[in-house]
């Protein structure tokens, strides 16, 4: 089995030179020490010998992160995340917002116009910000608390903006679940890919930072209710405390499927879900949407347009035998450090 590897030729020098490696015993050799890697690494004070402690959650991710680069492992989860992986729902959201904004008579600085988010505003918004609350928390916290049905006046307490977000929510969730039921469908390749790896006894999740509610309805209403029910790990964002980036959703899957991180592979659409994918110290691939084309995703091993582009399709039998860096925006395959 081939793979590539960046060598630096010079100390300090960023030239670096790829070449062919055959033998990767090197590599598991180091998964097998990041999973021993103590969760508080010591080292010594160069001033005082004595020992000092690293910060538990910065050196977690170092470790994850060191884990996945590591590589080696037996590819043994698929993990989906669900919207722009699953579905290209992110205007379906979009549309959704605008319909809860107007039915409440959302109005902000004490305008009588109703808050709409347009295309390009949400294209950045959604790449930006992860979960559906926390997008409107934001956007309020910039722009000033909306006047609304609700609150004739802008809410100032906590417990009155909670409120309000929690009716724009279920409302644009349920809306959102109508659209996806009369103008969504599944991504190419995404079936195919959960079937092979049921077929390969690979295990399956999905993880998404959308509310529980939408996803279980998008992933029933596409992919089916038989494999709704075949997950082996189910997650939204209502079981974490923190979303994407934040690598909390995918530390969770990788317990509650009782894997380490770095025998899971992820398939993520942006940079903060693949942020929080090698935050986790997991591998992950990049089927990339029209809003998030453009951005960079350091870290991913693969990037397509979708898991059937016609330049690199993508089954689980590729994804066991070779880790290939390969980003089809370009004209030719690329390796990343």
């Amino acid at each position: 089995m081939l793979g590539t590897i960046g060598v630096n030729l010079v100390p300090g020098s960023v030239t670096s030179k790829f070449v062919k490696v055959t033998n990767f015993t090197p590599f598991r050799q180091t998964a097998q020490r990041c999973a021993a890697w103590p969760a508080q690494p010591q080292a010594l004070s160069k001033s005082s010998g004595r020992r000092i402690s690293h910060s538990p959650k910065a050196t977690a991710h170092s470790r994850n992160r060191a884990c996945a680069a590591a590589g080696g492992d037996q590819l043994r989860a698929l993990i989906l995340d669900c919207d722009g992986v699953i579905v290209e729902s992110e205007d379906l959201h979009r549309q959704a917002y605008n319909t809860a904004f107007a039915h409440f008579k959302a109005c902000v600085g004490g305008k009588q116009d109703v808050i709409v988010w347009s295309e390009e505003f949400y294209d950045d918004l959604q790449n930006r910000v992860g979960g559906g609350k926390a997008k409107m928390r934001w956007y309020f916290g910039e722009h000033g608390w909306p006047s609304s049905t609700m609150f004739s006046e802008a809410p100032k307490s906590e417990e009155q903006q909670t409120a309000l977000i929690d009716a724009l929510q279920e409302w644009k969730s349920k809306r959102f679940q109508e659209i996806v039921g009369s103008d969504a469908e599944a991504r190419p390749g995404i079936m195919r890919l959960m079937d092979e790896a049921r077929q390969a006894s690979v295990k399956v999740a999905v993880c998404s930072a959308a509310t529980k509610s939408s996803v279980i309805h998008v992933v029933k209403s596409l992919l089916g209710e038989e494999r709704f029910k075949g997950l082996d790990v189910f997650l939204a964002g209502d079981d974490v405390p923190a979303k994407k980036p934040d690598p909390s959703i995918y530390t969770l899957a990788a317990e509650r499927l009782g894997l380490q991180p770095s025998e899971c592979l992820v398939v993520e659409d942006s940079a903060i879900g693949l942020q929080a994918a090698v935050d986790a110290g997991m591998r992950c691939i990049i089927t990339y949407t029209n809003s998030s084309h453009s951005q960079g995703f350091s870290g991913a091993e693969l990037i397509v347009s979708n898991l059937d582009a016609a330049s690199h399709p993508v089954s689980i039998q590729s994804l066991q035998q070779t880790r290939e860096l390969f980003d089809d925006r370009k004209e030719s395959s690329k390796a990343v450090s």
